[in-house]
């Protein structure tokens, strides 16, 4: 899952990385969203996602050949519901981070960290924005040590495949945890 605030990048970042057109469910902005969809420091935000974006990304060559199937959710509050759906069976998920609205990205980060599901924090570097280093969006976000905290461009192919990475790694390491404390082995892992 590519998971974020409204207007953080996530069905770029979709498009950037899947070896296969991406599925889109973008629809123009209208007057009646308005009210609920906040532009501020969006001027150019034209489209939004209504349902979600759909992507596939084949790693052969990774250590245990993985294929992705990727799912960028849609970013406003009021369809978190469909994320308990989109998120069945996922690996991880990789929250993207707008630091122009970093309000944002707290409902994500709370998601996955109630549902359990291992997340890495991808701090999407948007042109005129200030760069902040990964351990301030950290200790903004209040996040734990062990939750990664990269920075990507969302447009760069290498740089969302290299997040998506680093969650893979993330979610096996968290599985592998898991297994030595004796709990359960993860349904979504138990191969690798």
């Amino acid at each position: 899952m590519i998971a974020g605030g409204f207007g953080a990048g996530k069905t770029t970042a979709v498009g950037a990385v899947s070896e296969i057109t991406p599925l889109s469910t973008e629809e123009y902005l209208t007057e009646a969203s308005a009210d609920v969809d906040s532009l501020a420091g969006l001027a150019s935000k034209r489209t939004t996602t209504v349902a979600f974006d759909f992507g596939r990304l084949s790693l052969p060559d990774a250590p245990v050949p993985l294929e992705l199937f990727l799912f960028g959710t849609p970013g406003q509050d009021r369809f978190v519901d469909l994320w308990y759906d989109l998120s069945r069976g996922a690996v991880g998920a990789v929250v993207l981070v707008d630091t122009r609205r970093l309000e944002s990205s707290f409902t994500p980060v709370s998601f996955f960290e109630d549902i359990g599901l291992p997340f890495v924090v991808a701090v999407n570097q948007f042109d005129g924005a200030h760069p902040y280093h990964p351990e301030q969006v950290r200790a903004a976000l209040e996040l734990p040590a062990a939750v990664p905290v990269v920075t990507c461009d969302a447009r760069d192919t290498n740089h969302v495949a290299g997040v998506l990475l680093a969650l893979v790694d993330h979610a096996v390491n968290c599985a592998a945890t898991t297994n030595r404390a004796g709990h359960a082995p993860s349904t979504t892992l138990q191969d690798v």
